[in-house]
């Protein structure tokens, strides 16, 4: 009964009519209403429509020490408590919320405006983003080393240094406006279905970076012969200026849908021609024939290698990347553990599918693997092939025991004036 009378001291609660007061029935909670007015509160059909609460209900006084009132026929709703300092006081704390979100967004737009190195060993271009320099006719972008990206010497692997190679190369298409709807074709090059493909790649690496080290890659093309174009790259170390890596590779062009070499049409020779650089390649070609290789000429032969789902590019082939990877899956690994590859060089004779099954064949030159503490460079011949036998990649590499010096001179850039 206390607890009715309290409950009933904060509640208003509807009495029953005087017809069903002395009546007791099974249920705890008695007759259901026979209807709900508009303001959502329940009452009988009978009912005047007004809330009453029995003038002889016992309720305390004084809750917690607080007077509280009852509600009657005259006075329904309860006096609203004493106005004091702390309950007249406005709710800042949505409007504090908003004034810090303004203010977090509005330093953050400006560190991103205003940005400058804080250290000079830090990327001049931080967000990797490139530029254009010298008169328009080089691209030059920044990369950081990531930890995934080096290998067990703890320097970056070859696969690194040439996907650098064809992020820069990318990016150059695109920042020059010359980037249509293929990978790294033109808009006039998209029109008529034809795409870049590469023919040959010379890579010399002098020093390997490392976790952490920023490189910077300058990249560049010309024309090679009446249907070719060259590329060429230099690696800097973007700290010390030290270079790194020179590559050069020979491209043509493909028909798309026809898979067939084609000629470069005038209309993209003159999206073109305005970025071409008079200079002589950064690598000097390496003439020598490769030899073929078959099973009795070849000392290591890895079968069975098949593209992923990832080693795919756009244009459904497998990425030029991923050839040096299935190369050295069949190169020995005592030269791979007692040297560092100093050179490489690939031909490339056809495009491989996603459900193509590859081998890979290597055969070291000179004195073999049992006499390399005695021969310094070595250097290996390598043959990726089709199960049927049709080649899809021929190579060469230049092995140099690990910590060697620099293998020599490099070239430099294209000069400014031309």
């Amino acid at each position: 009964m206390v607890a009715t009378a309290a409950t009933s001291a904060f509640f208003a609660v509807a009495s029953p009519p005087p017809e069903s007061a002395g009546k007791s029935s099974g249920n705890l909670g008695g007759s259901l209403p026979t209807s709900v007015d508009a303001r959502g509160i329940k009452s009988n059909s009978t009912s005047s429509g007004k809330l009453r609460v029995k003038a002889s209900a016992q309720a305390p006084s004084k809750v917690n020490g607080t007077k509280v009132g009852i509600k009657t026929d005259n006075d329904l709703i309860s006096s609203p408590p004493p106005r004091t300092f702390i309950n007249t006081l406005p709710d800042w704390s949505m409007f504090l919320a908003a004034i810090t979100t303004v203010f977090l967004a509005a330093e953050k737009q400006w560190m991103m405006i205003d940005w400058k190195p804080k250290r000079p060993d830090m990327l001049s271009d931080p967000f990797g983003l490139g530029r254009i320099v010298q008169d328009g006719l080089v691209f030059s972008q920044n990369f950081s080393i990531r930890s995934y990206e080096i290998g067990a010497d703890r320097t970056a692997s070859i696969e690194t240094l040439m996907n650098h190679l064809q992020e820069t190369a990318l990016n150059h298409v695109k920042s020059a406006g010359l980037l249509g709807e293929g990978f790294g074709s033109t808009p006039e090059m998209s029109k008529k279905n034809l795409i870049w493909v590469v023919s040959k790649m010379q890579v010399l690496v002098d020093r390997y970076p490392t976790w952490g080290d920023v490189v910077q890659v300058d990249t560049w093309v010309a024309a090679s012969g009446k249907n070719g174009m060259r590329r060429d790259w230099l690696v800097r170390d973007s700290k010390t200026g030290d270079i790194l890596t020179r590559a050069s590779s020979l491209w043509v062009m493909m028909n798309k849908e026809t898979r067939r070499l084609a000629k470069i049409p005038d209309e993209v020779r003159t999206e073109i021609g305005g970025y071409f650089v008079d200079s002589p390649p950064i690598v000097e070609e390496d003439g020598r024939k490769l030899p073929k290789l078959d099973d009795n000429t070849a000392d290591y032969i890895r079968t069975g290698l098949s593209p992923r789902w990832s080693d795919l590019d756009v244009n459904q082939h497998v990425n030029n990347v991923k050839y040096i990877g299935w190369i050295l899956e069949s190169a020995p690994l005592p030269i791979l553990e007692s040297h560092e590859l100093a050179s490489l060089t690939l031909e490339y004779r056809r495009e491989c599918r996603r459900d193509s099954v590859v081998q890979s064949l290597t055969s070291v030159l000179g004195n073999g693997v049992g006499d390399m503490s005695n021969s310094g460079f070595v250097e290996c011949q390598h043959l990726l092939r089709f199960e049927g036998g049709a080649e899809i990649v021929k190579g060469r590499t230049e092995w140099r025991p690990k910590y060697a010096n620099s293998i020599g001179s490099v070239g430099q850039l294209p000069a400014e004036s031309t």
